[in-house]
């Protein structure tokens, strides 16, 4: 008996340490460049909340359900390529027009999972050509890192220091504990200001969204495809290595579906978590696979929770320097470029279109009100087409 209830105290803690960490991990990585994003398209302070907190709660909600209904251990993050493009690719976006490309992003998931020609038709989208888009979006971001540690070097050469030696030894960590520091380090030579920590639950806001082309052009159609090759495929892949086989329509129809009734809320995108993914689906999170969905109850009540106290984390985060903020979130994006760069140049055939994909939309060009994450791809599948479809040769 009591062997029996120790493994099964036994197994309860790994499934909530398990959760724990990846909410930790997956919140604290990259919220800072959810903030950006937010900015990036004008939106308030509390529409910044909102839009932490629905995300949050869109994620809880999200991996709870799939989880239950499969019994699989499936957990759906936010879309950090996706939040890096909106970052630096809505100039000229107001809010409302953002969040009207949100809904068409979640939309067009969904009817992903519905239409089969358009799941094929992703599907076909070169993987060279896809990691070059993204390493491009990321490409800019990370760029900001070296003019941060100029323009504020006693914080950010430390955590730069710090970053590299933790990719060395614990590299799951590195983010969080940079996050952490650079918070710490900020409220210790008082850059935070006065009135940063104050502490109440989080309200969600509303706010109409509007359908401009140029927006779901420019911004909507390459977060869904961003988020589709760069979060949801890669989330598939980790759960089939774990020795599942999770249902492919039934999740991009819900987190789409979630996205998309979430984006009047600020949610720019619910998808399949793909880093964290790997946190839950192992045996120390349980020793049975078919135990090891249960993650899904400590993650709902701990996503729930960190929504809950989204606004005063965001007014934390919001209250450290610019140039802070910008090492941090470049910081944080440096394994998925790496990632992103190394697939891109996988194939040798296929480096040439890559390459035009990928300098197009780092170049930042804006062509007819539309971003140059879409430009890029674009010219990299004429290229890749002239040569592939043609038979033309170098």
């Amino acid at each position: 008996m009591s062997a029996t209830a120790d493994k099964g105290a036994g197994g309860w803690f790994g499934i909530i340490a398990s959760a724990a960490t990846a909410v930790v991990v997956g919140f604290a990585s990259t919220i800072l460049l959810i903030m950006e994003a937010a900015r990036a398209v004008g939106a308030n302070p509390a529409q910044q909340a909102s839009w932490a907190a629905a995300l949050c709660f869109g994620m809880a909600l999200t991996t709870f359900w799939l989880s239950w209904r499969t019994r699989m251990p499936i957990i759906t993050a936010w879309s950090t390529p996706g939040a890096a493009l909106i970052a630096t690719s809505a100039a000229g976006i107001s809010y409302h027009q953002a969040i009207g490309a949100f809904v068409v992003a979640g939309l067009l998931m969904a009817a992903t999972a519905l239409i089969t020609p358009l799941a094929r038709a992703i599907a076909r989208i070169p993987a060279p050509l896809a990691a070059a888009m993204l390493a491009g979006v990321l490409l800019r971001y990370t760029l900001g890192v070296p003019q941060a540690a100029l323009a504020l070097p006693v914080y950010v050469v430390p955590l730069i220091v710090v970053f590299f030696s933790l990719r060395l030894l614990v590299p799951m960590f590195a983010v969080p504990v940079v996050v952490g520091l650079g918070v710490a380090m900020a409220a210790l030579g008082g850059l935070l200001g006065q009135g940063c920590c104050s502490w109440g639950v989080t309200g969600l806001s509303w706010d109409m969204p509007v359908f401009s082309s140029a927006a779901i052009i420019g911004l909507g159609v390459p977060l869904y495809l961003v988020t589709m090759a760069s979060q949801n495929l890669p989330g598939f892949a980790v759960l089939r290595a774990a020795g599942y086989n999770p249902p492919v329509g039934e999740s991009l129809l819900v987190t789409g579906l979630a996205s998309a009734a979430l984006a009047p809320m600020g949610s720019h995108a619910v998808n399949l978590a793909a880093i964290t993914a790997s946190l839950v689906t192992g045996p120390e999170t349980h020793p049975d696979p078919a135990q090891r969905w249960k993650m899904a109850f400590p993650y709902l009540v701990l996503y729930t929770a960190v929504g809950l106290a989204a606004a005063s984390l965001v007014g934390i985060l919001a209250a450290l320097p610019a140039a802070l903020i910008t090492a941090i979130a470049g910081l944080a994006l440096f394994s998925p470029l790496m990632g992103a760069m190394a697939a891109m140049l996988r194939e040798a055939r296929d480096i040439e279109s890559a390459l035009v994909t990928f300098l197009v939309t780092a170049s930042g060009l804006s062509l007819f009100g539309v971003g140059s994450a879409f430009w890029g791809l674009v010219a990299g599948l004429l290229l890749y087409g002239a040569r592939h479809l043609l038979g033309w040769r170098a």
